[in-house]
């Protein structure tokens, strides 16, 4: 077997490569004989099938698949001689063998490319910071008791805070816009969820009555077409309810799991719950920027085949949660392009992180997921229980090793780059979103 590599692109090869047709046609006869042995054709006794009528129904066949694994066994050969990492699969093309006694052939293919990893000394990254004492355990008890609350109708004008249900219509120079009606529209005044001429507008209303108001669009404003308008609005208030928050007592206590009523116990298992999302949410936030950093620090190319496999796992991620919407996407067509920058980024940090775990030495140690483990397990009524299944269940063991491989990744970026701490406003931080 001889095979010749060309360099094509950045990360393109292509081998050329040929077997000799004497080893294809012995191997073939080879397989054909030991057919014939088993085969069972219609008017011969097993076994006893003449070796030129098993030729005639099934050399084809078998010509096809000892070629297949001839190539196959040839680009395996030549790609450890020629010490290659492909990315994907080659696409293998038949070469000109017209009365020659080897048959050619060629792969094209990419590589991975090789990850140099930028000076993270440079880079800058600032860690979130936030101790959670008295006045969030009171922000989110507080957040609780709204969660639970009540509504009770009121003949009084509404005032803020209140549940407003209400019909409204608006109007742009006398015509009517996308969006300017509804019906039994309910929101709660001063959540921000109208614009503010118009809750301005409807506050003070009671239930019957009908008010006429000017609201004016935000300049930027979603909707473009509307952005900066002032429209003409009409609104009838059906109903005011006002809001009522269960009382801060032993009920309240147990309702949220503590068996005695004990408002001490009952803080204290609150603050230990949000000590816990508040270190998740910081770490997820240094996370994306530890990656962030790594992206902006590490020129590095992704393969084609990568990206677009990453495509296809992305659009059927978008599939299954549409499904789980209710929606019908068997004949959805999907724009691969839609995803093709995300697809691109995921390519190019699973490369930089593989490099970071290979080159450092960050794979995960056992103590590190068993303790990532106990910790989600601490959830749970029964941790012990927990912990067994886990250890039994290799693909859910193999999600804690990958936050463990994160965690070591994370640390080492943090401990290579400059960093510096802020303070993270707990309302901010619990309205942050939590994706990497």
């Amino acid at each position: 077997m001889t095979a010749q590599l060309e360099s094509i692109g950045s990360l393109q090869r292509r081998l050329t490569m040929s077997v000799p047709i004497a080893d294809v046609n012995k191997e073939v006869d080879e397989r054909l004989k030991r057919l014939a042995r088993t085969v069972r054709m219609p008017g011969f006794r097993p076994g006893k099938v003449p070796l030129k009528i098993v030729a005639q129904q099934y050399e084809p066949q078998v010509r096809g698949e000892v070629v297949g694994d001839a190539v196959q066994k040839a680009f395996n050969e030549a790609v450890q001689g020629h010490n290659l990492r492909v990315a994907g699969y080659p696409r293998f093309e038949p070469g000109d063998s017209a009365g020659g006694d080897r048959l050619l052939f060629s792969a094209t293919f990419e590589v991975y490319p090789e990850v140099q990893l930028g000076d993270l000394g440079a880079v800058k990254i600032i860690r979130p910071t936030l101790s959670v004492g008295d006045a969030e355990v009171d922000r989110t008890i507080e957040s609780i008791r709204k969660q639970r609350a009540t509504y009770a109708t009121v003949e009084r004008g509404a005032q803020n805070g209140d549940r407003v249900t209400l019909d409204f219509s608006g109007t742009i120079d006398g015509q009517e816009f996308p969006g300017g009606a509804g019906t039994d529209l309910a929101v709660t005044l001063g959540e921000g969820r109208l614009l503010a001429d118009f809750e301005a507008g409807v506050t003070g209303a009671a239930a019957g009555e009908t008010r006429s108001f000017d609201a004016t669009f935000p300049a930027q404003y979603s909707a473009q077409d509307l952005a900066g308008k002032q429209a003409r609005f009409v609104a009838t208030v059906k109903k005011v309810e006002e809001i009522r928050l269960a009382a801060i007592d032993g009920e309240f206590a147990k309702a949220l799991g503590v068996p005695d009523g004990d408002l001490g116990r009952m803080r204290a298992e609150i603050k230990e719950n949000v000590e816990r999302e508040v270190k998740q949410r910081l770490a997820n936030i240094s996370k994306q920027r530890v990656m962030q950093a790594l992206l902006d620090a590490t020129a590095v190319d992704a393969p084609k085949s990568l990206v677009d496999g990453e495509i296809g796992r992305l659009a059927e991620n978008f599939r299954s949660d549409l499904r789980a919407r209710g929606a019908k996407v068997e004949n959805l067509p999907v724009d691969p392009e839609l995803f093709r920058d995300q697809a691109a980024r995921r390519v190019k940090l699973g490369l930089i992180v593989a490099e970071c775990i290979k080159r450092f030495g960050l794979s995960a140690k056992p103590e590190q997921v068993r303790k990532l483990v106990e910790e989600s397990a601490r959830t749970f009524e029964q941790p012990f229980e927990v912990i067994k299944w886990v250890y039994s269940q290799p693909e859910r063991l193999a999600e804690f090793e990958g936050m463990a491989v994160e965690e070591n990744v994370v640390a080492w970026v943090l401990d290579h780059a400059k960093t510096e701490e802020a303070a993270v406003a707990f309302d901010e931080l619990m309205g942050a979103g939590t994706s990497a």
